[in-house]
C-alpha cells in the first residue's frame, strides 16, 4: 500500500475531504490525491479481513465520493462493521448517517447510541453532537444540562471549537445554577472515564 503523510493522532489529514485512518502507520497517498479507485482497491481486502481502520476508510470513501443512496447504503455497511469493533469515528459517523437518514431509516435513538459510544471514547466530534441531540431533543429528553455538559467535554478536552459557541447558544437558555451543574457534570464525566455519563 502506498504510503504518504504521517498520521496525527491517528487521522491521516484530519478535518480535511480526504481525512482517514492510517492503515499499518501509514496515510493512503491515493485517497489523499482523489485516486478513489487505487484507495479502494488497497483497503477493500484489508476491510474484508476484518480490519477495523480499512473498513472505516471504505465508509469514507462511499459516504464522500459516492453519495448517491447507494454509496450511503454501501457506506453504513462498511461503517458497521468498524463501529462494532470499538472504532469510535465510524461509531460516531454510523450515528451521523442515523442522524439524517442517509442510506438508513432516520432514527434519532439510534444515532445517540452510536454517538455515546464514540463520545465515551473522548472524540469530540461525537461529544458535540450528543450534546446537540441533548438540545435538539433527538432521541433523547430535552436537557440543556446534559447538552451543555457534552458541549463543555468536547470543547475543553477533545478541542472541537464549534462545541464552545454551540454551548453558549445553549447556555443563554439557562440559570447559573444550571450551568455550574453542567460544568460540575463535564468534569465528574471525565473524572469517570465516561462511565455514567
Amino acid at each position: 500500500m502506498s504510503g504518504s503523510t504521517e498520521p496525527i493522532k491517528d487521522y491521516c489529514l484530519l478535518g480535511t475531504k480526504h481525512s482517514h485512518s492510517p492503515i499499518a502507520g501509514q496515510c493512503s497517498d491515493a485517497y489523499e490525491s482523489g485516486d478513489y479507485a487505487t484507495a479502494l482497491r488497497e483497503w477493500k481486502p484489508l476491510a474484508e479481513k476484518g480490519l477495523a481502520n480499512a473498513q472505516y476508510n471504505l465508509g469514507q470513501i462511499y459516504r464522500r465520493v459516492q453519495r448517491a443512496p447507494q454509496g450511503y447504503k454501501t457506506a453504513v455497511k462498511w461503517y458497521r462493521l468498524a463501529a462494532k469493533q470499538g472504532n469510535a469515528a465510524a461509531q460516531s459517523n454510523l450515528g451521523w448517517m442515523y442522524d439524517l437518514g442517509k442510506g438508513v431509516p432516520k432514527n434519532y435513538k439510534t444515532a445517540v447510541k452510536w454517538y455515546r459510544l464514540a463520545a465515551k471514547q473522548g472524540l469530540a466530534r461525537a461529544q458535540s453532537n450528543l450534546g446537540f441531540m441533548y438540545d435538539l431533543e433527538k432521541g433523547v429528553p430535552k436537557n440543556y444540562k446534559t447538552a451543555v455538559m457534552w458541549f463543555n467535554i468536547a470543547a475543553k478536552y477533545g478541542n472541537n471549537k464549534n462545541a464552545s459557541g454551540n454551548r453558549d447558544i445553549v447556555a443563554k437558555q439557562m440559570t447559573t445554577s444550571q450551568l455550574k451543574t453542567a460544568q460540575r457534570l463535564a468534569l465528574e464525566c471525565i473524572r469517570k472515564k465516561y462511565k455514567g455519563c
